[in-house]
Parts: structure tokens; C-alpha cells; sequence
């Protein structure tokens, strides 16, 4: 099997179009840019998102997309869920197992008046107490 005939095949390519060369090519003179004019002086470039003098789709619709990467942690008040401040050893699973939290929560913060003297208990890193 010959490696030789790598040309494309017949009528599958044409040649590139050759402006400003002429009378005789059909694209002399103005090369295809029209009479005059900004956008046939040379230097001429358009901003993007340009639309005439119009108010840009860009500025014209609201900004969205920004996600924070901080991850807020769910707020329990010992004082209102006294079932958490009753816990013998504080962790993620045994807060679920005593008070509904999402699937999704990975941090809880305990506050309120008791949070502080529960500190002994928190056996967790993802568990945290106000320290007022």
C-alpha cells in the first residue's frame, strides 16, 4: 500500500481568495470593502460586544456566576436544641443521629449561652463553638 497520494480529492478544495490584486481578479480596486467609509479605512477594528451605540446584551443582562468557596457552617443554638448539649461526646454523627441536618452540611457551629462549657465535649474538627 503506497503512502504517495496523500493530495486531497478532486473538486474537494478550492484556492484561497486573493483581494486587492486587480481589476482582472473581480476583487481590485476597494478589495471587497466596499466605498469608503470607517470600516474601509485601514486600522478599523470594532469592539466586541459592540452593538451600534445600543446598550450591549452584556450590560444589558444581570451578572450571575459566582459561587463563594467558603463553606458556611450550620448554626445549632444549644440553648433551643438542648438534645445536642445532652450528648456525652459531640461529633457530626452523633448531632445527626439527635437533630436533622442535610446530607450536604459537613460543618456544624454551636452557639448560644451554653456552647462554651460544651467545648470538653467536641470530639470533631468539623464541629466548631462560639467563644463568647
Amino acid at each position: 500500500m503506497a503512502l504517495n497520494n496523500l493530495t486531497p480529492a478532486a473538486g474537494s478544495t478550492h484556492s484561497k481568495k486573493r483581494v486587492g490584486r486587480g481589476q482582472g481578479s473581480g476583487m481590485g480596486k476597494t478589495a471587497t470593502k466596499g466605498n469608503k467609509g470607517q470600516r474601509a479605512r485601514t486600522g478599523y477594528s470594532i469592539k466586541r460586544g459592540f452593538e451600534g451605540g445600543q446598550q450591549p446584551i452584556q450590560r444589558r443582562l444581570p451578572k450571575v456566576g459566582f459561587t463563594s468557596r467558603v463553606v458556611k457552617p450550620y448554626v445549632i443554638n444549644v440553648e433551643k436544641v438542648k438534645v445536642v448539649a445532652e450528648l456525652n461526646e459531640i461529633t457530626m454523627d452523633s448531632i445527626r443521629g439527635v437533630h436533622k441536618i442535610a446530607g450536604s452540611i459537613s460543618k456544624v457551629k454551636l452557639i448560644g449561652a451554653g456552647a462554651k462549657e460544651l467545648a470538653a465535649k467536641i470530639k470533631d474538627d468539623n464541629v466548631t463553638y462560639t467563644g463568647k
